[in-house]
């Protein structure tokens, strides 16, 4: 038996681009056969929804509200809700950080200023994961790529948000030639994309208990599969990147190699 997740949501109350309420969205995953569902609004140097000019406390508490009443509905329900959170880097590339709660925020006010080395190195320690979204995605408000091959536990493969197939069957191929796990997530931003759009997540083999079940799978290789359109990720070799690409390794450093022998 196999338990669907979705790995990738954000509500209006903590990310600026949603248009849905975290409880607005239980009833239709439920109808939809998922397990549960995790929240990642944009963080603090993302398009967050949430005054930066508050102090540190306040903020984690209204940053926390859009799961919270998600967790609450979905409690009702009976759909498990998980937390975590989508931070951003340049205004380029996105990560999506799973495995710690709002008492580890709390506790953390210095996740603001992180290097993406220093994010991971951190968040790894203290049991949690990171999972870079939608590495290849090309759309207008994305100056260049940047591919960080050491400061992550896996690679977001297939996002339903993608306006092209080709971002997914790139990132695919990244994930596999860094030998990283593949995930699926739906980026969903309003309960509408369940009508015009397309819902992704990912397969476990356990049912989740906790957040950090789900960072202990990603850590271990334990996606199972994932669940996107047909062909989705199919790589046919002749995708284009018309954006710069950064490639970074372990230590946060730029390094010269080309995209393309990175893919090959």
């Amino acid at each position: 038996m196999s338990f669907l997740y979705e790995t990738h949501l954000h509500t209006v109350r903590s990310s600026a681009c949603a248009n849905s309420r975290g409880f607005e969205y239980i009833h239709l995953y439920k109808e939809r056969g998922y397990s549960g569902i995790i929240v990642t609004d944009h963080f603090y140097n993302g398009n967050t929804a949430v005054s930066r000019n508050l102090p540190w406390r306040e903020w984690v508490n209204r940053f926390c509200r859009g799961y919270e009443e998600a967790r609450e509905e979905g409690e009702r329900q009976g759909l498990d809700v998980f937390f975590g959170w989508e931070e951003t880097f340049d205004d380029c590339d996105d990560y999506l950080v799973y495995g710690l709660d709002k008492d580890w925020l709390l506790e953390h006010p210095e996740v603001r200023n992180w290097t993406r080395r220093e994010q991971y190195l951190a968040l790894r320690a203290a049991g949690g994961c990171v999972v870079q979204a939608h590495p290849f995605r090309q759309h207008s408000y994305i100056r260049r790529i940047i591919l960080s091959t050491g400061c992550v536990d896996a690679v977001e493969a297939a996002n339903a948000g993608n306006y092209e197939q080709s971002y997914d069957a790139l990132a695919m191929r990244y994930a596999r030639r860094l030998g990283l796990p593949a995930t699926a997530g739906s980026d969903i931003h309003e309960t509408r994309q369940f009508y015009d759009g397309e819902i992704f997540g990912v397969y476990l083999e356990k049912k989740m208990n906790s957040i950090a079940d789900y960072a202990e799978a990603i850590r271990n290789h334990g996606i199972t599969g994932i669940a996107a359109g047909p062909g989705r990720c199919d790589y046919h070799g002749n995708e284009e990147v018309i954006l710069p690409v950064e490639i970074r390794d372990r230590y946060d450093r730029k390094i010269g190699k080309n995209w393309k022998e990175l893919l090959k």
